[in-house]
């Protein structure tokens, strides 16, 4: 009987890891440069607002007219749309200047820092701190 108590609460704690693996799999920046922010001139494709990450894709001409499919990593829904980023404000062909931070290896998947559409108005939207009163 000993034997099956220890079996079962081995199974349980398996089960309990192999559940939270997925939290500590979760990943940094570390691909990225983020001392060194670019932009590029693009055309928003989508805006997804989901966890652990929203995500926003957008087209870019190359050199030669060619277009390139870019990704951007973003933050949580929720801080996303503290910082005005909705699919009301941020739609599918929206032409605007996408700042970020570079990927390491080259690749087309980037940090988003900053919308600034052609009116001069970006996102994020600057926050105003009523505390400072």
């Amino acid at each position: 009987m000993r034997l099956l108590k220890r079996g079962g609460l081995f199974v349980e704690w398996l089960v309990l890891v192999l559940i939270a693996t997925p939290v500590f799999a979760h990943h940094g920046y570390a691909a990225y440069d983020m001392t060194t922010t670019l932009s590029v001139k693009a055309t928003i494709v989508s805006i997804v607002m989901e966890n652990p990450h929203s995500t926003i894709s957008f087209d870019v001409k190359d050199d030669k007219g060619n277009i390139q499919h870019w990704f951007s990593e973003s933050g949580n829904p929720r801080n996303m749309r503290q910082d005005g980023y909705t699919q009301d404000n941020l739609k599918p062909g929206d032409e605007v200047t996408v700042y970020y931070h570079p990927s390491r290896n080259g690749e087309h998947v980037v940090v988003l820092t900053k919308v600034e559409f052609p009116d001069g108005h970006s996102l994020p939207k600057k926050h105003t701190d009523d505390s400072a009163q």
